[in-house]
């Protein structure tokens, strides 16, 4: 038997979405033939075991977001959980360059970093909001996050560098 990740989906093909897998997840995860995962923002180092999977399958594992450990607690003790532009930037640069594909995007229980990334996507995709939302809160339980509802309505897709051959799910027709 195979067991995906919390809040696992197909996003595009060869694209995914979960939060962070545990080692009942990886029977799975080597079924995916994962390229490249791309976890956002961590709060935690990733455990030594995954590390060693990912090695093992020669998965390339990208960490975005801030690093620094006065950042973060900065971040908590205003209660933050907000991912920052620059990181969902870079993510989508991953996302739209279909050479790191299969890829995973991540982060640890695959919601709202998670979803504002995919959201942000589907802005580019030119996705109505309502759609957009939906599929932002179905991951979410409908939790709603004000803040990162907002940050996907005004996030800029120009600042998003498509690369020469964009993937045929960005091309319109």
């Amino acid at each position: 038997m195979f067991f995906p990740p919390v809040n696992f989906a197909p996003v595009e093909e060869g694209l995914y979405r979960s939060g962070l897998p545990t080692e009942i997840n990886y029977p799975f995860l080597e079924r995916l033939k994962l390229k490249t995962i791309i976890y956002l923002f961590p709060d935690e180092d990733i455990d030594a075991q995954l590390e060693s999977f990912l090695e093992d399958q020669e998965v390339k594992l990208v960490c975005l977001g801030e690093q620094d450990e006065s950042a973060q607690l900065a971040n908590k003790s205003r209660n933050n959980h907000m991912i920052a532009e620059e990181t969902v930037i870079e993510a989508l640069s991953y996302l739209v360059d279909t050479t790191h594909y299969p890829l995973l995007v991540m982060c640890g229980t695959g919601k709202h970093r998670t979803g504002t990334v995919v959201a942000c996507l589907r802005k580019l995709q030119r996705w109505n909001l309502s759609s957009i939302f939906e599929e932002y809160r179905h991951f979410t339980k409908h939790k709603v996050r004000v803040q990162n509802e907002q940050f996907i309505e005004l996030f800029d897709t120009d600042l998003v560098r498509i690369p020469p051959r964009p993937p045929r799910f960005l091309v319109a027709g």
